[in-house]
């Protein structure tokens, strides 16, 4: 459907129709007149249209006066990293998520380095759909670039047990899917000392696949996995804010798990209160 899509938590379109940089402007200038002073961090994906969308908002973001952290080709989380870290007062990504190529999109995060609350998205929401001029700045902003996966790897890395992964050393397969994913997923990998594939590694938006990734949408890519020997395989979306996982014979275990294993994992080292919901003993 060839229609502009927009809620509290973002917009996406089809590029030169319903969503032109025009209408990318609107909504980034909506934004910026809900935020505390400070610099806009902007990322995107891989997409061939984000390039042209981050110069449109980065222009209007410098003409009210706040500088431009350009954050570049960049996943999702990286983004909100990068927010924190540089003490920003917003972020803008640039991405339509796992829609088809001809889409793309901006999801806005707050100061706090998080994708804006509902409540904070319903007022963004308003001005967009009634735009009021901002005030003119007495001088433009700068723009300068910023490289994100440093910093978010170390973060991960710093919550990890780094020693631990490097005596197992398990053998990696990544469908980067032609996303912002690998960016930080390769600094990631050699600093765990991990031997890794990474398939769709450059982040250009040509994707291999319809690239939400679910089984149906994988299921030329699993038998990759075993084919390179590897013990386990992840999967990202363009802007790698979802992970689905794999086992080594390429049996799909998908994104929902991700979670549970992981709390799973962290219990068993750190038990916390047990719960029942069985009725007390009389």
């Amino acid at each position: 459907m060839d229609e502009l899509i927009v809620s509290v938590s973002g917009l996406r379109g089809i590029v030169g129709t319903s969503l032109t940089p025009e209408v990318a402007v609107r909504y980034a200038e909506a934004f910026l007149a809900t935020l505390p002073p400070g610099g806009i961090v902007i990322g995107r994906d891989g997409r061939a249209s984000g390039g042209m969308f981050a110069d449109a908002i980065a222009a209007a973001v410098m003409a009210a006066g706040r500088e431009v952290l350009d954050a570049g080709v960049a996943a999702t989380p990286t983004v909100g990293v990068l927010v924190e870290e540089h003490q920003a007062a917003g972020g803008i990504q640039i991405s339509a998520s796992h829609n088809p190529p001809q889409y793309n999109g901006m999801k806005l995060f707050s100061a706090a380095g998080r994708v804006l609350t509902a409540e904070a998205g319903r007022v963004v929401l308003a001005r967009f759909h009634e735009p009021s001029p901002l005030p003119a700045a007495a001088s433009p902003g700068g723009r300068r670039q910023v490289d994100g996966a440093p910093v978010h790897v170390q973060r991960v890395l710093a919550r990890v047990d780094v020693e631990a992964i490097r005596r197992v050393r398990p053998r990696v397969w990544l469908d980067a899917g032609h996303g912002a994913g690998s960016c930080a997923a390769r600094l990631l990998f050699e600093a765990l000392g991990l031997e890794a594939t990474i398939a769709g590694a450059t982040p250009d938006g040509q994707f291999e696949h319809t690239p939400e990734p679910t089984e149906e949408n994988l299921a030329g890519m699993l038998p990759q996995i075993a084919a390179c020997g590897a013990d386990v395989g992840f999967f990202q979306d363009p802007d790698a804010d979802r992970l689905a996982i794999a086992t080594a014979d390429g049996r799909f275990i998908g994104e929902e798990a991700t979670l549970p294993l992981a709390v799973e994992a962290v219990l068993e080292k750190t038990p916390g209160r047990s719960w029942s919901t069985a009725p007390p003993v009389a």
